[in-house]
């Protein structure tokens, strides 16, 4: 069985188990007590924050450990907005928050406050300058994840928060899938993380608040974690998770080119084996170990199964495969294709042998889900591997240069080229007009032998 869902949570890493089970004989007594064992655990906790800090970026008494990243985040956003509540009560979240930010805003809204919620491209992305425009007088507080948990998109974070900064509003950042690849670059306020998106245990947040941030923790009062998460620590799941971070930090470097090598191709060749699909996320600035791709024609939740029986975990954001029947929220903000959504976030070790096993099925699953649905089949994809064409149309006159194209553009894979050689002046119009009919994209004219070429890059 291949496990490609890391994105929702990671296998525990090996150094976790060992610290894990290493721990459970001297970290079980109460950290805040003075006798032996309370103060064998109480070492065992300020270690483990002081390794989390370092990993982080922050100081050891900015940090606390919560029961959960929801629970991390939940309580920043109610702490900061309170703290800050004579400035104002105006939220900003980006379109594409994981639901805890989402449903913090939601609880916001309805006891009085504002929410504006910021717009992303196509890729997943937002701009610093959408931030730029939501910033108001009365901006308590800006949230915006690191990368993005369903198309792994990364988030300029730097960019946002130095405009933030200049403006006097703090930024959350959400480090939850990025954490275990690196710091969060910038000058963030606040971060959150979660100890199983990176092989730790479940159960286990981080919440650091810089210095100076204006923070009043909301609830009863709790003298354990500063006051701000409530509760008896889970001293061996806290050892577990700081020692997985600093684990999967020195792989990291190594096993980024590794998983990105493994992704692109992914990427590249999935278009080129199955018909009708649309692949999602920033082409670039993306996670290492993720790709989401939606395909036409298909039910994503008996996609799922049928990869399932194959012997793949994958997961998937279409609406038929939620609780709510809706799709995705960060697929209809990208403006994408959601049904047939699979996404494939590979977990560190990921050998590509599972890779060329899951490329070598996909097409199948795909086939069968489709035939089941009475979906039209396709013949756009070909078995031609090259990522460019060349159509020779010289001598032809239009439509014909433009009909060429069409017969072949389902030849290349997403992100593959066309160029169309034509000696007919009006193909420098048709060709142009076609792509954007039919949602290619059209590079441009360059000079030919004889003629001119035109180049045309499959979008879809």
């Amino acid at each position: 069985m291949a496990y490609f869902d890391s994105a929702s949570s990671a296998p525990l890493h090996p150094v976790a188990r060992q610290a894990l089970l290493a721990s459970l004989d001297e970290g079980w007594a109460d950290p805040a007590r003075l006798y032996r064992e309370g103060r064998r655990a109480r070492m065992l906790l300020d270690a483990a924050r002081e390794a989390a800090a370092e990993a982080v970026g922050c100081r050891a008494d900015e940090l606390v450990f919560t029961s959960s990243g929801t629970r991390a985040v939940h309580a920043a956003i109610a702490g900061v907005t309170a703290g800050r509540r004579r400035v104002g009560r105006h939220l900003i979240v980006s379109a594409v928050e994981h639901s805890s930010v989402l449903h913090a805003a939601e609880v916001h809204e309805a006891e009085g406050g504002t929410v504006t919620q910021v717009v992303v491209d196509r890729s997943g992305a937002v701009s610093a300058s959408s931030y730029a425009e939501a910033l108001r007088p009365d901006t308590a507080l800006a949230c915006l994840q690191s990368a993005n948990h369903e198309v792994g998109t990364e988030q300029p974070v730097a960019r946002v928060a130095e405009v933030c900064r200049e403006a006097g509003v703090p930024l959350l950042v959400d480090a939850a899938q990025s954490l275990g690849w690196g710091r969060v670059d910038g000058s963030w306020s606040v971060l959150t993380g979660s100890a199983h998106k990176w092989g730790g245990p479940s159960g286990v947040g981080l919440l650091v608040v810089r210095k100076g941030v204006r923070f009043a923790a909301q609830g009863p009062a709790d003298e354990r974690e500063s006051g701000r998460a409530a509760g008896f620590e889970n001293i061996p799941a806290i050892v577990a998770a700081a020692a997985s971070l600093r684990a999967v930090r020195a792989e990291a470097a190594a096993e980024a080119v590794r998983l990105r090598e493994l992704t692109e191709r992914l990427r590249a060749r999935v278009p080129s084996l199955v018909p009708d699909v649309e692949v999602v996320g920033h082409p670039e600035r993306r996670l290492p170990g993720v790709v989401t791709f939606s395909c036409l024609y298909v039910d994503g939740e008996t996609l799922l199964h049928e990869l399932d029986r194959e012997g793949f975990s994958v997961s998937s954001g279409s609406s038929c495969t939620s609780s709510t029947l809706t799709p995705s929220h960060v697929l209809r903000a990208m403006g994408v294709l959601s049904e047939g959504n699979v996404r494939v976030s590979l977990p560190v070790g990921t050998v590509e042998e599972d890779v060329e096993r899951f490329l070598s099925v996909l097409p199948g699953a795909v086939a069968s889900v489709r035939e089941k649905m009475g979906a039209p089949v396709s013949t756009d994809v070909t078995e031609e591997k090259d990522d460019a064409l060349v159509v020779d149309a010289l001598g032809r006159r239009c439509p014909v240069p433009v009909i060429e194209l069409a017969k072949v553009i389902g030849d290349v894979p997403v992100g593959g080229t066309v160029r169309v050689l034509s000696d007919d002046e009006a193909a420098r119009l048709d060709i142009p007009a076609w792509c954007e009919m039919r949602g290619q994209e059209y590079v441009g004219e360059e000079p030919a032998e004889s003629g001119s070429a035109y180049v045309v890059r499959r979008a879809s």
